[in-house]
């Protein structure tokens, strides 16, 4: 047991770090404000602000008070803490050693220019002009690649700001498994643009009222066991979930009047991120150990939930009759095999966050592609635009005609998330792992998604993902949940098994 001595040196540690914690929570319902509903004349003084703000958590983070505490833990006898304790030791020092190693000046400069960054983008992207963006783009390479040679000097620069996102992720290692999905997933793209075999998804085309979209999600959300108490929903330019703290999680959408699938299943994206955060381990909400693990794998629960999930023909029997209820003109005949392989077209388009299951991959690839070779040298901002447009048109056969379609759509380069997009990907692997692992845990999963039990998946995450926070690394998750780490291969199998059914190819 630990002396008492120890134990009250781990109860400061436990205090200065419950402290970081909450003004990281500061920040974030900041970054939600400004997303959702900050006045456009704010954006100067809240670059200013998230600055100060940014510059008061890296001291805090660096407080040589912090580093004795963590000094005098981490060497102790491995029975003195428990394990949910030492992972609170190790996430500790891992994040004061990497803090000590960036100047302030940086930290700061790197927080205003994403703040400001991000005003630009919205206004570059709403005006088609790359040129208006590019030398934000440019700084902010700049700026990454130093940071880089502070944390992580022994690292390529694009590697260390991968391993920010995804820990223990390397070009080395993820170069290969992206190539070898090119290999298989564009000709399986061209045979089915080639099979002339083309389902009819008309019917998701129309006129629909925002006010019943809205209702519909909020209403599939609170199915998959979001907790409005604890959260809520608003819209915002790019989707996303933010917000202060488990107890207060902010997800957002956007509505197209046009099409309802698209906003729905950003809330059922959005919503499998909220019910991460919601499920967390509720004894430590405001310690490492209970932070998501990775980027990857909190993608694989947003993913888990829209792709294995609500693309599912299970799915597709459970709401058709609710969605021919919202939206009785457009969904008349309609049958859930229908609506299933409606769904689940596959058709090349510009837009990230609008593609198909099939197609999303090769867009993560792209952009993976362009940030090694921003940070490589090899390619110039200025060149970004052509280089972005060739490769969709090599991999995806069509050709942006707009920056606005191509290389301005996403906003994460305005925030300086190098390395982010690979997580996309990534956890649609892990997503299709663990779903192969709960319907061998849950075998009648398909029968009670069809009677609408989808608290047996919320509860089969909770206690598989969910609540086991940093307890392990993503390789010892997945083969702790899964019995073998990240396999690429079953994700690789699952596409062309799918896709080659729905479009009867061999």
């Amino acid at each position: 047991m630990p002396s008492d001595d120890i134990k009250d040196i781990y109860r400061q540690l436990v205090r200065k770090l419950e402290e970081r914690c909450r003004l990281g929570g500061v920040m974030g319902v900041m970054h939600w404000d400004q997303e959702v509903i900050m006045p456009h004349g704010g954006a100067e003084s809240r670059a200013m602000q998230m600055a100060a703000l940014a510059g008061v958590l890296h001291e805090k983070s660096v407080d040589p008070f912090l580093g004795d505490l963590i000094s005098k833990l981490i060497n102790s006898e491995p029975d003195e803490f428990t394990g949910v304790e030492w992972c609170n030791i190790r996430e500790a020092k891992r994040e004061f050693d990497l803090e000590t190693k960036i100047p302030k000046e940086l930290v700061q400069e790197i927080a205003e220019l994403g703040s400001r960054g991000h005003q630009v983008w919205a206004k570059a992207r709403e005006e088609n002009r790359f040129e208006d963006f590019a030398p934000i783009l440019e700084r902010f390479i700049i700026l990454k690649s130093k940071w880089a040679e502070h944390a992580f000097p022994e690292m390529e620069p694009y590697d260390a700001n991968l391993d920010i996102y995804e820990r223990g992720m390397t070009m080395d290692r993820l170069s290969p498994i992206f190539e070898n999905l090119k290999n298989e997933l564009i000709p399986l793209i061209c045979s089915i643009k080639n099979s002339g075999m083309k389902p009819d998804d008309s019917f998701l085309e129309g006129d629909f009222p925002i006010d019943k979209q809205e209702a519909l999600g909020n209403s599939i959300s609170r199915d998959m066991g979001f907790n409005f108490d604890k959260g809520r929903m608003d819209v915002s330019v790019h989707p996303f979930c933010g917000g202060g703290h488990p107890t207060d999680v902010r997800i957002t959408t956007r509505y197209r009047t046009e099409n309802f699938i698209e906003s729905l299943f950003a809330v059922i994206h959005e919503t499998g991120h909220g019910l991460y955060e919601q499920g967390r381990m509720a004894a430590c909400l405001d310690l490492p150990v209970s932070e998501p693990l990775t980027m990857a794998v909190h993608e694989s629960q947003s993913l888990f939930w829209e792709r294995m999930i609500a693309q599912g023909k299970s799915f597709s029997i459970r709401y058709l009759d609710k969605f021919k209820e919202v939206f009785p003109d457009f969904l008349k005949g309609v049958s859930a095999d229908s609506l299933f392989r409606a769904i689940n077209v596959c058709r090349p388009s510009f837009i990230r966050v609008e593609a198909d299951e099939l197609t999303y991959p090769v867009h993560i690839i792209l952009r993976y592609e362009i940030e090694k070779s921003l940070f490589d040298g090899t390619l110039k901002v200025k060149d970004l635009p052509d280089a972005w447009n060739d490769k969709m048109e090599e991999y995806l056969g069509i050709r942006p005609s707009t920056d606005t379609l191509g290389a301005l759509q996403d906003v994460h380069w305005s925030g300086g998330a190098f390395g982010y997009f690979p997580s996309y990907t990534l956890g649609a692997m892990y997503a299709c792992q663990f779903y192969n692992k709960m319907i061998v845990d849950i075998k009648d999963i398909p029968e009670r998604i069809e009677k609408g039990d989808l608290a047996c998946i919320k509860t089969w995450l909770n206690e598989n993902i969910h609540r086991q926070g940093r307890l392990y690394s993503p390789d010892q998750l997945a083969e702790k949940v899964t019995g073998q780490i990240l396999e690429p291969d079953i994700f690789i199998n699952y596409l062309k098994t799918k896709y080659n059914t729905i479009y009867g190819l061999n």
